[in-house]
């Protein structure tokens, strides 16, 4: 079941543009612009006596919100109070100004599971949310590659029930693969997964160097990668069969 994504914003823009990317990249969105309309949607999927027929008209229920500090009609806190109230286990990341410390705090403070400060890069909001998804799922703290399997809470990874030790850029790098497969990883989504500082530029030779020692780690014959393949022009992709 594709995971579901209630976006609390009152600006059209950003609606539309992180819309375009939360369904690029598989989630499947509903919006609300106002403090009111947020509330009623954690009122319905919240109510259990609907049962069947209400994820029959609403859709599954929210895997996570996103949710803005300011709108106009209402405010992000009163939605995150009230959906802590209903659902203290559904995730809420709050979108803040870069200079709003206390906004931050005290969204925190309320029970938000993360905040991230506008403008925000796009690969780090997706890999935010699905931090926030994965921690919030019970059997969702590991992840499994092929042969590997990956607790992503204590970062440790297995092969056949022996521990396979990593350096942090490769546990990084692996996950990175690990939790998107089947798809297109591009050499922008490599950079963007293993530095975290913004605009920092690394060479192409870096990259492949990381790639080809991941491959050396994981793969049973790395002159001819299974795991990892590499698309020509374009990045890899992560196969598991």
């Amino acid at each position: 079941m594709k995971h579901r994504i209630l976006l609390v914003e009152d600006d059209p823009i950003i609606v539309s543009s992180l819309s375009e990317l939360l369904v690029s990249e598989g989630y499947g969105v509903e919006h609300a612009a106002t403090q009111n309309a947020a509330i009623e949607r954690v009122h319905v999927l919240s109510d259990s006596s609907l049962g069947a027929r209400c994820e029959q008209r609403v859709g599954a229920p929210l895997s996570l919100v996103l949710l803005d500090v300011t709108l106009e009609e209402g405010n992000g806190f009163a939605v995150c109070g009230e959906i802590k109230r209903e659902q203290p286990d559904l995730p809420v990341i709050f979108l803040t100004a870069s200079d709003d410390e206390f906004n931050t705090v005290t969204g925190l403070t309320m029970g938000a599971d993360d905040y991230i400060a506008k403008p925000f890069r796009p690969r780090e909001l997706i890999a935010r949310i699905a931090t926030a998804i994965r921690r919030a799922q019970p059997n969702a703290r590991k992840v499994f590659f092929g042969p590997l399997a990956i607790d992503t809470e204590r970062a440790h990874v297995e092969r056949d029930g022996c521990e396979l030790i990593l350096s942090a850029l490769e546990y990084r790098l692996l996950l990175l693969f690990a939790t998107n497969p089947g798809r297109l990883v591009t050499r922008e989504m490599i950079r963007e997964a293993l530095w975290d500082d913004a605009g920092a530029y690394i060479e192409e030779n870096t990259l492949s160097v990381y790639i080809k020692r991941l491959r050396d780690r994981i793969e049973d014959d790395p002159a001819h990668p299974k795991m990892i393949t590499t698309v020509r022009g374009m990045g890899y992709k992560a196969s598991v069969a």
